[in-house]
């Protein structure tokens, strides 16, 4: 059998992004729009990105659980079920509404902007944005608190080894899974923290980048909590987070998402921010930065997206 080609998981970090999460309207014909709308996605990037050939403009498409189930049944991917919520009050990585994921990149925010307006205008009453975030590069890919992120993301055939749903689910192969949050920073009792003090929470140095070693990395730094490995093996995810805000308003975030060929790393990763390793040694980040979102979805390859259209 062929291999389905993959959607645009596995490309290049960006200048701008545009993440959309949208819920599917209760109406039967609601259902029937996002499915031809399905075959319509490619289409519509390549119509836009032709403006600007050397844009990078790409969009991955992604459903949750219970929208798979009403859209397209069975069958379903093998892993996809509801956003798993991790933590006590006060540090909770909580679930929150939403069907359906758009990630829009380019290097040129307005052919994010086009294509979200394209994309969004053909699906006009079949859906209800819950949240929508504008995302931008920051510097040498910092993130809003000032460290590189995504440093440890793996590439080439590895990020595809990662990313990928392989002979695991051979019907869904080529696919991915992606969990998106939105968090807000702290930003003013971040900035009170030493350099020094930055670093112990997040495992790194801040100007250049070098992983601490084990012997001074806390074991409740950012880095450590979410270094997971299985049979002795490290496991990655593919990060392609971006800052986002409102100076005015004093709203300083990162959005996170990220790809794996199963949920079982990413809800590890949460597991060990928010209810910690061992539990109460949790991700000293949080004391600064609060997830108000929280989603995941499974990304077809794009061979099943324009397939789904005649589920």
């Amino acid at each position: 059998m062929d291999t389905p080609d993959p959607q645009a998981v596995c490309s290049p970090i960006t200048s701008a992004a545009i993440f959309i999460v949208a819920t599917l309207n209760a109406e039967a014909e609601a259902a029937e729009k996002v499915r031809d709308w399905c075959a319509d996605i490619a289409g519509l990037t390549r119509s836009v990105g032709k403006r600007v050939p050397s844009g990078n403009l790409s969009c991955v498409c992604g459903f949750s659980s219970s929208a798979w189930d009403r859209l397209f049944g069975s069958p379903r991917p093998a892993s996809l079920h509801d956003f798993r919520e991790f933590g006590v009050e006060g540090r909770r990585a909580v679930s929150t509404p939403g069907d359906l994921l758009l990630h829009i990149r380019a290097d040129q925010m307005d052919l994010c902007f086009e294509l979200a307006t394209q994309l969004m205008s053909a699906l006009d009453g079949a859906v209800t944005v819950t949240d929508e975030v504008q995302g931008f590069r920051y510097f040498d890919m910092r993130s809003i608190i000032g460290f590189v992120d995504g440093t440890e993301n793996p590439v080439g055939r590895k990020a595809e080894h990662f990313t990928l749903v392989g002979d695991e689910d051979q019907t869904f192969s080529g696919g991915s899974y992606v969990l998106v949050q939105k968090y807000l920073h702290n930003m003013k009792a971040w900035n009170e923290l030493p350099v020094e003090a930055q670093e112990r929470v997040i495992g790194r140095t801040k100007l250049s980048d070098i992983e601490l070693d084990d012997s001074v990395k806390p074991s409740n730094s950012h880095s450590a909590l979410t270094t997971i490995t299985k049979d002795g093996e490290e496991v990655k995810i593919l990060r392609d987070n971006m800052p986002f805000g409102r100076p005015g308003a004093g709203e300083f975030g990162t959005y996170f998402i990220g790809y794996a060929r199963s949920p079982e790393p990413l809800e590890q990763m949460l597991e060990n921010m928010f209810v910690g390793k061992p539990p109460g040694n949790y991700d000293r980040l949080l004391d600064f930065s609060t997830a108000v979102t929280g989603s995941l979805f499974f990304v077809p390859s794009a061979d099943l997206l324009e397939e789904l259209a005649e589920r």
